[in-house]
């Protein structure tokens, strides 16, 4: 066998050489890291020079070893690894200190989408015979159009064994900025990346292709003649310095710290989440990170039923970044900060200004208090307040046609607020109507919007899990559910009617799943039975829900796709901590089959009573399409908001500074 690497690198002495030395067992893999990987694995006789490589990332250690390490420390850098050589998919563990390879095998699944593959797909629809003479039917050639591959879902596991499938539709080539204005309805190529060749193609049958181009750039949108008069603009500005720090991967900022890095597949992952009380530092939250992404459209026409995809798990969110923009996406005066990627062959990419973190004030006070009493004839009294600040830590990653802007918001009082923006075009279908009074449109409207001529949105969901990992004052913490309930009212007082607490805490996952119902208003939170704070209490953050959706009709039994996402049956879910369950739609989502899920993890129904949990929310939103959503739609926010729970023994915000 063909050992792993010369000397270079190859000892724990070296690692500096290699970015490694004295790194955060959490920092992001170094591009130094990232090529040290990749040298390692081709030095094994398994490995091809030209393998391919869907997912390298960092391993993280025990959760012990990292709350252990101390800064000066050397420890574990561990990578794992997706590798496609041949015919041949592995995974691996690869210790970067030692250059050991470990625990190599079959990967056990299929690997997210490679970059080349889109490219390999979209050119195997294109010299197919069968797909050629179709597009001829509609009077365009291979060079009128481009396609994007999109991944196909799994609906017969047995059918489907051996095939990595994607299915192909196209658009007539833009003549402006919107790819997406002139679908080529009806036509479908279904490709499979493992054999190399086209499976099927699904004509059913020509559609007018629509005329405009709808470009929406500002230069276009002048063209049209629809631009607004100039106006004065309101800027958010920031005199002076930042007032946070930026030291590696640890962000400090008033009342908080933590560490930042990002992963191919969530995007960003925030750690080892602290809050300042005013004499200690605290732990809030050991990891927060995007989970998964659901987006299945709602439409059965045999080119559209089998959209549903996975966005993080498939395409990830973290290769996705895209570059933002300050004055548009973030303001000016932001800290603008890359990320260390990989391409298909593991070569590390770097994605400028792919994070903006900056703080503002959002016009708002975080308190105040007017006191009427304390007012004379001889003497006013302003009213007493502090201007509400916060430090917004933003990232945008483009999958297909949506933008989704992912930001976690830390405020001066103590809570946190996670919000997903979603922007960026409409998927649309070509129809034959152009108008709503036509004959057509009341079928072709069954399952979505006639938003433009010739042009139909489908209805479908955005569903966006994540896991919150909480650390409350420590690891051991309990799940509690405190509800709103009638409350007996003594038969001599005039009352008639109130409310009181009831709560619950459940002991195992099963009993942990909850969905959130207005009907039956309650209060979720995570809390420290083992520590009082304050006059007693036991710490605790709440998880607020916000405008995101409290209900799916999908069948997560029946439904492959639903099952494969089973997470969305309930808002709340509850687990033990283990390393390994990350992802709430499983390791491998590409055509995966729904058995190594979050839904399943919870049948072995765990004891979560006082112990390490980890907390998976689902929030997100249905979206029934509207003219006002094309050729690009607003942002529309969704999110949830972390609130402290008698974790701090007065408003943390008593101690926030006017400005001078």
């Amino acid at each position: 066998m063909r050992r792993y690497l010369t000397a270079a690198c190859a000892g724990v002495a070296l690692m500096a050489l290699c970015g490694g030395a004295n790194a955060h067992p959490l920092d992001g893999l170094t591009k130094d890291e990232i090529s040290r990987v990749v040298t390692i694995m081709k030095a094994d006789e398994r490995i091809a020079d030209e393998a391919r490589f869907p997912l390298i990332e960092l391993k993280e250690p025990e959760k012990a070893d990292v709350l252990a390490w101390k800064e000066g420390d050397e420890g574990p850098r561990v990578a794992t690894v997706h590798v496609i050589s041949g015919d041949k998919a592995y995974k691996a563990e690869v210790d970067l200190a030692t250059g050991a390879i470990s625990d190599i095998g079959d990967i056990g699944g299929q690997s997210m989408v490679l970059l080349e593959e889109f490219i390999g797909a979209m050119d195997l629809a294109l010299s197919d015979e069968t797909f050629v003479a179709a597009l001829k039917k509609r009077d365009l050639g291979p060079t009128d159009v481009f396609c994007l591959p999109l991944t196909a879902g799994s609906f017969d596991a047995e059918a489907e064994a051996g095939q990595r499938l994607m299915k192909v539709p196209c658009y007539v080539n833009p003549t402006g900025s919107n790819f997406y204005a002139k679908p080529i309805e009806g036509l479908y190529a279904v490709v499979d990346l493992a054999g190399k060749n086209v499976v099927e193609v699904i004509d059913t049958g020509v559609l007018p292709v629509p005329q405009d181009g709808w470009g929406y750039t500002e230069a276009e949108v002048r063209e049209r003649g629809d631009l607004r008069p100039e106006s004065n603009p309101a800027h958010l500005v920031q005199e002076g310095d930042a007032n946070f720090t930026i030291d590696g991967s640890v962000v400090n900022w008033d009342m908080w710290r933590f560490r930042w890095r990002v992963d191919k597949r969530p995007g960003v992952v925030l750690s080892n989440i602290e809050a300042n009380d005013g004499s200690d530092w605290r732990s809030v939250l050991y990891q927060a990170h995007l989970s998964e992404v659901f987006v299945p459209y709602m439409d059965p026409d045999q080119g559209w039923y089998w959209r549903t995809y996975m966005d993080s798990g498939e395409y990830g969110f973290g290769i996705f970044l895209s570059p933002l923009r300050a004055g548009v996406d973030c303001p000016a005066y932001a800290r603008f900060l890359p990320a260390t990627v990989h391409d298909d062959l593991g070569n590390p990419i770097e994605i400028p200004n792919a994070l903006c973190i900056f703080e503002r004030n959002i016009g708002d006070p975080v308190w105040r208090h007017y006191e009427i009493f304390a007012q004379s004839e001889d003497q006013s009294v302003p009213a007493e307040g502090r201007p509400a600040n916060e430090l917004v830590v933003r990232s945008a990653s483009q999958v297909g046609n949506y933008d989704y802007l992912i930001d976690y918001v830390f405020e001066q009082n103590g809570r946190i607020r996670v919000m997903v923006g979603a922007t960026g075009l409409d998927a649309v279908k070509g129809a034959a109507s152009t108008s709503m009074d036509d004959a057509t449109a009341a079928q072709e409207t069954r399952y979505g919007t006639l938003i433009v001529p010739n042009l139909v949105a489908p209805n479908h969901d955005h569903f966006f899990n994540f896991r919150l990992d909480f650390d409350i004052d420590g690891q051991d913490n309990s799940f509690m559910r405190t509800g709103l309930v009638k409350g007996d009212v003594p038969t001599d007082l005039p009352r008639r009617s109130l409310w009181v607490t009831k709560a619950e805490m459940p002991m195992t996952e099963m009993a942990a799943r909850y969905r959130v119902n207005p009907a039956t208003p309650a209060m979720y939170h995570v809390m420290n039975m083992n520590r009082k704070v304050g006059v007693g209490h036991a710490p605790g953050y709440m998880i607020l829900p916000q405008n995101s959706v409290a209900y799916s009709p999908l069948d997560t039994e029946n439904d492959p796709p639903a099952r494969r996402n089973a997470y969305i049956e309930y808002t709340f879910w509850n687990t033990p901590y283990h390393a390994a369950e990350r992802y709430a739609g499983g390791e491998y989502a590409f055509q995966s089959d729904g058995s190594d899920t979050l839904a399943e993890w919870v049948k072995q129904d765990r004891s979560i009573d006082n112990t390490d949990i980890v907390t998976w929310y689902t929030m997100g939103f249905h979206h029934v399409p509207q003219m006002e959503d094309w050729p690009v739609m607003s942002t529309m926010w969704k999110g949830i908001t972390l609130k402290p729970y008698n974790f701090f023994p007065h408003n943390p915000a008593l101690t926030v500074r006017l400005p001078q």
